[in-house]
């Protein structure tokens, strides 16, 4: 899929290189949800927290938004996982007709963690997917659960 970053994204995964010393892959500017979201090249998501969340604390007065930080990962089945964590993903299902897919989260009581306030955890899913592999969410589903 191809990504097109704004000056201000740029910017922003400059100011988190320069606070981190971790590389950030690409940044989204969600205004709905007053919140930057930076998807973390692989390994570099400890760097980037720091300890005890010290870093997304110091941006988060740097930029005066809150920050939200998701890993990256090759497979989409594993970029959800990151996406919701800490809400346990066991599996997704792809849709073949469509570019749609169902996550399959482990225990029901991640479901509420999976959404998030107000659908903000289903967007940044929503969001992301799309900008990284061109699908969209479709259904958040307990696994082993009968579907309705």
């Amino acid at each position: 899929m191809e990504r097109n970053i704004g000056f201000k994204e740029r910017r922003y995964i400059e100011e988190l290189r320069i606070l981190t010393k971790s590389t950030a892959i690409d940044c989204i500017i969600d205004e709905r949800f007053q919140r930057v979201i930076y998807v973390i090249k692989k390994g570099d998501m400890g760097l980037a927290i720091g300890k005890k969340g010290e870093n997304i604390k110091r941006m988060q007065n740097v930029l005066g938004k809150r920050i939200e930080m998701v890993e990256y990962a090759e497979e989409p089945g594993e970029f959800v996982a990151n996406i919701f964590k800490p809400a346990e993903v066991s599996r997704i299902s792809v849709d073949g007709q469509e570019p749609r897919i169902a996550v399959f989260l482990k225990k029901k009581a991640d479901l509420g963690i999976a959404i998030g306030k107000a659908g903000c955890n289903i967007e940044k899913g929503r969001l992301l997917m799309r900008r990284f592999f061109g699908l969209e969410i479709g259904e958040i589903l307990v696994d082993g659960e009968p579907v309705e």
